[in-house]
């Protein structure tokens, strides 16, 4: 190194990332190389899902990161085989008009998944005014957020930063943590280079060391961009309650004795709602009497719940304040096309 040359900059602090209890700050971690965390340090990769979860309107930075020598092993099918050391983070932020993206954004939280040799761990952590420093919030917290929505509308919330026992509700997979959204289906799709174009982001990872193990994208499953109209209207409407329902309405998850089962790998016209009466009768039903009933939304209960935006009734129950109208208009249109003979179509 020559005379005046700066130091590198230190790596992710692995010792931090294992430590048994949380640190205390998110800048703790190294995981950027700035206060804003914009900038990822080395073997920090940033990645996006072809279709996210809604979590009223937040604008989401996700990142990866993996420790110097190991890699991320393929699997077809559920959350990639992360190896441990490896940490997920998510910032939600919220630009003051979500019409301009770029412009006067607020970070609200970075939530961080930790695999440690126990398995994962969830954190998060709240942004100052500033947006220089998050703080590790156990207990979650209450935060008022304005913006203004994609139709032009002004929106003032109370932003739910959720706490633990929250993050346990949705990452629960047979009674364990684990993520949500980095699986082979969800993460097959392309991305904006840096220097313009586009690529593969799984192809992406291979070539960078990242990813061990993948086939050719073309023989991964792909999900659907739910917003996206060339795309069918079936693989859309599945897509997005694979990624906002199926999390909890699995086999092994938190809303396993619904038997509701929304991830994309159902196949059972009723275990997907066709017909299926409530578990339990309520309010929450809406008076309906099936979770699909084919060609007719406004008598299906899975429409019902995810329109409503009561405590209680609305459907998802944790992760959102507000209807995601576009989402609702979806799963709608997607039931009305269903054939009466109780077959999902479309």
């Amino acid at each position: 190194m020559g005379l005046g040359a700066a130091a590198p900059a230190p790596g992710v602090d692995l010792e931090v990332v294992l430590a048994d209890a949380p640190a205390p700050r998110l800048s703790d971690y190294r995981l950027f190389l700035d206060a804003g965390a914009d900038r990822p340090n080395g073997r920090v990769a940033p990645y996006d899902l072809a279709t996210p979860l809604f979590t009223d309107h937040a604008e989401k930075a996700r990142f990866v990161f993996t420790p110097p020598g190991q890699r991320i092993g393929y699997t077809p099918t559920g959350i990639l085989d992360f190896p441990v050391g490896a940490v997920l983070v998510k910032t939600f932020a919220y630009p003051a008009d979500l019409r301009r993206p770029d412009r006067e954004v607020r970070k609200v939280e970075t939530r961080l998944l930790v695999h440690k040799a126990s398995g994962w761990t969830a954190q998060t952590y709240v942004w100052n005014a500033e947006g220089t420093e998050a703080v590790l919030k156990r207990a979650g917290a209450r935060l008022p957020v304005r913006f203004t929505d994609p139709a032009g509308r002004e929106v003032a919330l109370d932003y739910a930063v959720p706490n633990q026992n929250q993050c346990k509700t949705c990452h629960q997979l047979d009674g364990a943590v684990a993520p949500i959204g980095p699986k082979a289906r969800n993460l097959n799709h392309e991305v904006a280079l840096a220097g313009g174009g586009r690529a593969n982001l799984l192809a992406l990872w291979g070539r960078a060391g990242l990813l061990d193990g993948a086939p050719a994208p073309e023989a991964m499953p792909r999900l659907a961009a739910w917003n996206d109209a060339a795309q069918p209207l079936e693989a859309r409407a599945r897509a997005y309650l694979d990624i906002n329902c199926g999390h909890c309405h699995n086999p092994s998850g938190s809303a396993s004795n619904s038997g509701l089962f929304l991830t994309a790998e159902e196949t059972r016209p009723a275990a997907l709602g066709v017909g299926k009466p409530p578990v339990a009768a309520g309010r929450g039903s809406g008076d309906l009497a099936v979770a699909i009933d084919p060609g007719h939304p406004e008598r299906s209960i899975l429409a019902f719940r995810m329109a409503s935006g009561e405590p209680g009734v609305m459907m998802p129950e944790l992760g959102r304040a507000l209807v995601h109208e576009e989402g609702v208009a979806l799963i709608r249109d997607w039931i009305r096309s269903m054939p009466p003979a109780g077959r999902p179509g479309g």
